[in-house]
């Protein structure tokens, strides 16, 4: 549709979407999800509800000659209680697949959220458009990739050329689940984040289910994953099941068979890597839960602890290093009779000597050189010549 100034607006489907699993129409435009409906009906909690809207990996992609191009968005700014401010999210416009700008929503929605009381209250707010200009006139492949982090209500799109509403790439669709380091924490573009930076280096179509606090394993996840056509499979567990103090050994290694023979069912030979967590020191030897560091917080800094009891491991409460251990066992027990199925120990993304060049800011995240370092190592070990995303691999 043109508008009167020469401005062509197009319509926001699933047709221009990447990344995103349904797309929920609003009283003021229409919400990316990374879950579907069904299994939205099912989350427990608020943090997953609020994690999945978060549009890690989500882009609008179309091609066309458009110099200019403007999206009116809603973003949902989070405030949390105690802690200092959140960065703006950042939206990213590629052509051609390389960076050709960004831009910041101010306003918008706000969320706030006092983690010591468990509660949220959320405060409407106006609408802002987005403007990315001096774009070259020819045909082009145009990407806007929308913040990782940042709850994004998308209102309409505008472009002073056509827009061409293009079939997938071609390339391989690798379909992604973790925690909120597969999300992108710490990261400070959706370009940026660790799963971003790997597909980008293994010519790989992403979908990303990394959602914060919410990796533990939930039936519904492994069944919209089961749901969704893809040519890799990836997922990262642990670091959640700890921080959450959610379950115990017996209960573990059960739940990722469970959550492993789900994922089958519908991709029976598809190559499924599943990775153990990265270092996390607070929570090597110590159970969860993690909890806010109150001194940090005082001092204007956030920063989590372990608030588990070491000596409860011996009754069966989890920590990363029991975590990698069951993982390891559970995967070689499978693999036996499933050779597309590999391990991937997450030490050997991010280990003793990186943290001590590279340290978590907040005890738990990764920052973004440290993203940068572990998508080369997992890009290189997955898509790498005889790794299991390679053409030929595993």
């Amino acid at each position: 549709m043109s508008t009167p100034h020469g401005w062509t607006t197009t319509p926001i489907t699933t047709g221009i979407l990447r990344g995103a699993l349904d797309l929920e129409r609003t009283g003021r435009g229409v919400l990316p999800h990374r879950l579907p409906a069904a299994a939205r009906r099912q989350i427990p909690d608020g943090q997953l509800a609020m994690a999945e809207s978060q549009p890690a990996g989500v882009r609008l992609a179309f091609r066309t000659r458009a110099a200019a191009v403007e999206l009116d968005v809603v973003a949902t700014k989070r405030v949390y209680v105690g802690a200092p401010p959140r960065p703006d999210g950042v939206y990213e416009l590629l052509v051609d697949g390389r960076l050709a700008g960004r831009a910041t929503a101010t306003g918008g929605d706000t969320l706030t959220i006092d983690m010591a009381a468990g509660t949220a209250e959320s405060l409407p707010g106006p609408a802002e458009t987005l403007r990315f200009t001096g774009l070259p006139e020819d045909e082009k492949d145009v990407e806007l990739w929308l913040p990782h982090d940042e709850t994004t209500c998308l209102v309409a799109l505008r472009t002073d050329a056509p827009v061409l509403i293009t079939p997938p790439n071609g390339r391989p669709v690798w379909l992604h689940h973790g925690s909120s380091i597969s999300h992108g924490s710490n990261a400070t573009t959706p370009t940026g984040t660790w799963p971003a930076l790997a597909a980008a280096r293994g010519r790989a179509d992403l979908i990303n289910l990394g959602f914060g606090g919410g990796a533990l394993l939930d039936p519904f996840t492994a069944r919209a994953m089961r749901d969704t056509p893809a040519d890799l499979l990836s997922v990262k567990i642990g670091i959640n099941v700890v921080n959450a103090d959610l379950m115990r050994l017996r209960a573990f290694g059960p739940a990722v068979h469970g959550f492993l023979d789900t994922l089958r069912e519908g991709h029976p030979t598809t190559p499924l890597l599943v990775v153990s967590p990265i270092l996390c020191p607070i929570h090597e030897n110590t159970p969860g839960p993690s909890a806010p560091d109150t001194r940090a917080m005082g001092e204007g800094r956030l920063r989590f602890r372990a608030a588990g009891d070491p000596a409860e491991v011996a009754a069966g409460k989890l920590t990363l290093t029991v975590i990698r251990e069951e993982l390891a066992r559970v995967v070689g027990q499978r693999a036996a009779s499933d050779p597309h199925l590999h391990y991937l120990d997450g030490l050997e993304l991010y280990g003793a000597s990186d943290h001590a060049e590279l340290p978590l800011p907040d005890a738990l995240h990764p920052d973004p050189a440290a993203h940068r370092r572990i998508a080369e190592r997992f890009a290189r070990h997955a898509f790498g010549p005889g790794g299991p995303f390679a053409p030929h691999g595993g």
